[in-house]
């Protein structure tokens, strides 16, 4: 596979850019500078230098390159010398290079055909060098009163002493000329013996040198990258992988992506060009840098000594000497760590198989038995013990590793060692004798692992496969725990009918008396999974069994998840404050338990039941808490814990604290790859449409694939979709996207209230236009789509799946009183009242939207001929979108306000051949007075050339104009410039 290097623009370096780019206009303006890049070597030295170069040929710059070569000290000023020649062949440069080098043949000689000898030059090598660095200097000059001059000088690192020398003396004496001097070097090659590193030193102190240290670059830029250099964009877990192990380096990661596609882990060059490295150490350094390889990527130091088996005097020195090179580097008080990750893979896999296997062996045994006051890690005993094929003491250390890491609050870690424990069952011998538990408790607690960190169907996996190697007659009990946690999970993943088919079947087979914790556990769940659907009459009953039975045998765990779902029951009926007191009991109930699994349930549920009421300052504080106790318990990724995450961001939306809402959604990925991180980051996209944010195109990107697999992200990231694709004029689009979220809603389910009322948002629009050019065939269609959807909100809103719906939150009812605003505009019926209300409805606290609603209120009061009153609520709906930075929603308003003429002369609102044009239209018709050309339209409102001759066609039919021209004239007769 070819990995093609981008063009043009650079990827995370758009800063350090800039600068450079600074140091170009100073030396333009006669004051010249050196700059000193430093960093990895593949970090991008030399892709920020290439670019440089180029926007300064572009300039119609002098552009000399040269570079250095690990050669020593044999070909003294060979990146001077490599400069010049390639400056003799560029056609551009050449005749003014070589009329300067006539004049000084001492430069002259340093050409591979240049005249090699010497003449009558002083046979003293201080007065040879002075005459070429003056030489050099007077080039430089010269060619900078024609054009200024930018000098690239690469790889210092492996310069020579004299170019080393060279280099001090021009930071020093360019003063006047239009030179810009840039030098790269890599700063890990830099030990503390280096030659170069006293040079830099000395020249950081210049007045006239500046320094950037390229970082590496950041996880979403390096997936830019990949991207862009790849053609197209790897598997989520592909490129997640590259991008952990490159750590920032761009080299790295190119490799890397390019070994991907052959099945590659490790490329063979990428790894000797990491080994060259340790090839430069002595025989005992390089011991100890395999045996660290060995021990992982940090490295305990007293651990390393002992398996090397070097003397600590020698050790003490030989480890000194691989910091000096920077393959290992201090990390804390007892180890290291190797530089890169990349390097110590590569030294890992240089070794031979005997050899590996003696010092995992070796690093086992020490680990298994600890010195008084060394930490003890089950994790890295079991990593070293299944290296060195000890599968029974990778299995018991595997067990002891999950168990640590659920006291740890890390549920991914944990599952990862009860797996590979569970893989090794079968393995050794008298495993429940090691593992001090039997193997369904071990895959039980696996599970509960999964689920905890956002993987709930690989927990249902994992016990349906452990419910078919179990007999119910040899172990009921047992059985029915697994089948319960089985039918929990379920739930989760909202595969309610599987879930109360499993946990009915296990209440009939167990007996209600004597009493039991599973039983009552099961009847919890069980009510649970009947809450969406048409049994839903049966949960009470259900519900006050488990909570009579929990209280009688002591199982708050159950408790608590029977009164959360009879707080729901009750939610339903429409008793609100009742269902909020079952919600904080079994808050109560299950933090004195323990449970944090319910205990951020019923949190959740108390934070939504809040929000649903519109007491929006009690639910953020409690959707605070709840995540704070998610994040500090590991279980951030759980199902609660990211429902807890968005829902407080949520509400931070929409009371319109928006830098708050954008804080939290940093936090919430980009690129996704598990249904949890899709779910999390589909509801940035609430801020970054309001905001007309570039960032959503490439959030959606990732989405797209994750929408048939998960409802929920479809119906968050498609609603939005739509939403977007309507405030950049794209009907087609936009109207794509809610009729697929409608066709997967059920017609119960309130979430179909928003997305009608998005959909009967473009029918009003088409019936309006329709009406104002006369076309009754197409008014007709855009009604009837119209009272298709509007039937759709209406149900949606009056039922659920059991019969009529007692309660719809705040919310809903807003957008609600929306559907049916835009409903009666669809048919000729734009009455202020309706948008008054819905102004009102969205009054409890909706910020953002309350400003749309005003945007519309106000064209409505505008047809009606009551532009004082429009003007009114245009003028608030500013103030808020402003504050807000919603820009789209600013656009609009903008554009409202000139065709309005408000706070100047107004324009006549009752009608005219502008009222069948969308908001995006007026504001491309403006531009095309303007006189712009589709590129500039769209380079002004950030839309493609091929939409904006969209929206222009479109406008031409609805104006009846015959060409642009005419459209420009009819905007302007309209005050619409």
């Amino acid at each position: 596979m070819t990995v093609r290097v981008p063009d043009g623009g650079l990827v995370g370096r758009k800063s350090e850019l800039r600068l450079l780019m600074a140091a170009l206009d100073a030396a333009a303006a006669g004051q010249p500078g050196v700059t000193l890049i430093s960093g990895d070597a593949g970090i991008g030295k030399t892709r920020l230098a290439g670019q440089l170069a180029a926007s300064a040929r572009d300039r119609g710059w002098a552009v000399l390159v040269g570079q250095c070569a690990e050669l020593g000290e044999s070909m003294p000023y060979l990146p001077l010398a490599d400069a010049l020649r390639h400056a003799t062949r560029d056609p551009a440069m050449a005749p003014g290079v070589w009329e300067a080098l006539r004049s000084r043949p001492v430069l002259g000689r340093l050409l591979p055909d240049g005249d090699a000898n010497p003449g009558p030059a002083d046979d003293r090598p201080e007065l040879a060098q002075q005459q070429l660095f003056g030489a050099t200097l007077g080039l430089l000059g010269e060619l900078s009163d024609a054009d200024p001059v930018l000098l690239v000088l690469e790889d210092l690192h492996w310069a020579d002493r004299s170019t080393r020398d060279l280099l001090t003396f021009l930071s020093r004496v360019l003063q006047h000329e239009r030179v810009c001097l840039v030098g790269t070097y890599r700063s890990d090659d830099l030990s503390r013996r280096h030659p170069l590193r006293k040079v830099i030193a000395e020249l950081l102190r210049l007045p006239s040198v500046t320094a950037i240290g390229l970082r590496p670059l950041g996880p979403a830029e390096m997936a830019d990258h990949l991207i862009e250099i790849g053609g197209e964009r790897p598997p989520t877990e592909v490129l997640d992988h590259i991008i952990e192990r490159a750590e920032g380096n761009a080299f790295y990661a190119e490799e890397l992506l390019a070994a991907a596609r052959t099945g590659q882990e490790l490329p063979a060059g990428l790894a000797d060009v990491l080994l060259s490295r340790v090839e430069r150490l002595s025989e005992t350094g390089q011991r100890v840098v395999r045996v660290a390889a060995v021990a992982g990527r940090q490295v305990n130091d007293d651990l390393v000594r002992e398996v090397s088996g070097i003397d600590e005097t020698t050790y003490d020195q030989t480890v000194r000497e691989v910091v000096s090179e920077q393959l290992l580097i201090p990390d804390g008080a007892e180890g290291y760590m190797f530089r890169h990750a990349l390097l110590q893979e590569a030294v890992y896999a240089d070794l031979l198989p005997g050899e590996r296997s003696r010092w995992h062996a070796a690093f086992a045994r020490l680990l298994a038995d600890p010195l008084p006051g060394r930490r003890r890690s089950a994790a890295e005993l079991a990593y070293h013990c299944l290296a060195s094929h000890d599968l029974a003491g990778a299995f018991r250390a595997s067990v002891e590793a999950g168990q640590e890491a659920q006291r740890l609050a890390a549920p991914a870690e944990a599952h990862e060692h009860f797996d590979q424990a569970l893989s090794l069952w079968d393995a050794v011998s008298e495993p429940e004798r090691l593992a001090g538990l039997d193997r369904p408790h071990l895959a039980l607690a696996a599970a509960s692992a999964a689920a905890q960190s956002g993987e709930p169907r690989r927990a249902v996996t994992q016990l349906r496969r452990l419910l078919e190697a179990l007999d119910p007659a040899a172990d009921l009990l047992l059985y029915a725990e697994v089948a319960e946690r089985a039918a929990y999970y379920l739930s989760d993943i909202d595969h309610d009918l599987a879930a109360a088919e499993t946990a009915r079947a296990i209440v009939e087979l167990l007996p209600a008396d004597p009493p039991t914790a599973v039983r009552a556990r099961t009847l919890a769940t069980y009510a649970r999974s009947l809450l969406y659907t048409e049994r839903h009459e049966e949960i009470p009953a259900l519900a006050d069994e488990a909570i009579v039975m929990a209280r009688a045998i002591g199982s708050p765990d159950a408790e608590a998840g029977a009164l959360v779902n009879l707080g729901l029951y009750t939610e339903t009926r429409g008793d609100l404050s009742a269902a909020e007191e079952l919600f904080a009991n079994a808050r109560t109930v299950a933090g004195r338990a323990g449970d944090l699994s319910v205990a951020l349930r019923a949190a959740y549920h108390c934070a939504r039941a809040e929000y649903d009421r519109g007491k929006l300052a009690a639910a953020a504080q409690t959707a605070a808490d709840g995540v704070r106790t998610a994040v500090d318990a590991g279980l951030g990724w759980s199902i609660y814990g990211t429902d807890l995450r968005f829902l407080e961001y949520l509400i931070h939306y929409t009371t319109g604290d928006w830098d708050l809402a954008e804080a939290l959604a940093d936090h919430f990925p980009v690129r996704v790859g598990t249904i949890a991180e899709a779910q999390l980051s589909s509801y940035a996209l609430f801020l970054e449409v309001a905001r007309g944010d570039d960032a959503v195109r490439e959030r959606l990107s990732w989405l797209e694939p994750l929408w048939p697999q998960d409802w929920h992200v479809a119906y968050i990231a498609r609603g939005l979709a739509a939403e977007r694709a309507l405030w950049e004029g794209d009907e087609r689009t936009a109207l794509d996207h809610v009729n697929a979220v409608l066709e997967e809603l059920e017609p119960t389910d309130a979430g179909s209230i928003r997305i009608a009322a998005v959909g009967l948002s473009i029918h009003a629009d088409r019936a309006a236009a329709a009406r104002a050019h006369g076309d009754t065939a197409a008014e007709k269609t855009a009604v009837g789509a119209a009272d298709d959807l509007i039937a759709r909100a209406r149900t949606a809103a009056a039922d659920i799946a059991s019969g009529p719906r007692l309660w719809l939150g705040l919310e809903g009812r807003a957008w609600l009183a929306r559907a049916e605003a835009q409903w009666h505009r669809a048919r000729g019926d734009d009455e202020p009242k309706l948008w008054r209300a819905v102004v009102e409805a969205f009054g409890y606290g909706f910020t953002y939207e309350v400003a749309r609603s005003r945007y519309q209120l106000a064209e409505a009061l505008l047809v009606r001929g009551r532009p004082e009153e429009a003007e009114a609520e245009w003028r608030q709906a500013m103030e808020v979108a402003g504050r807000l930075g919603a820009e789209p929603l600013l656009h609009a308003l903008r554009l409202l306000g000139r065709r309005a003429r408000f706070g100047t002369q107004r324009a006549a609102t009752t009608g005219g051949p502008l009222t069948a044009l969308t908001s995006r239209e007026l504001e491309v018709l403006r531009l095309v007075a303007e006189g712009r050309n589709n590129r500039d339209i769209a380079s002004t409102l950030f839309i493609s050339p091929k939409t904006a001759s969209v929206h222009v066609s479109n406008i031409l039919a609805k104006l009846g104009a015959s060409s642009r021209t005419e459209a420009a004239a009819i905007a302007h007769r309209e005050s619409l410039t």
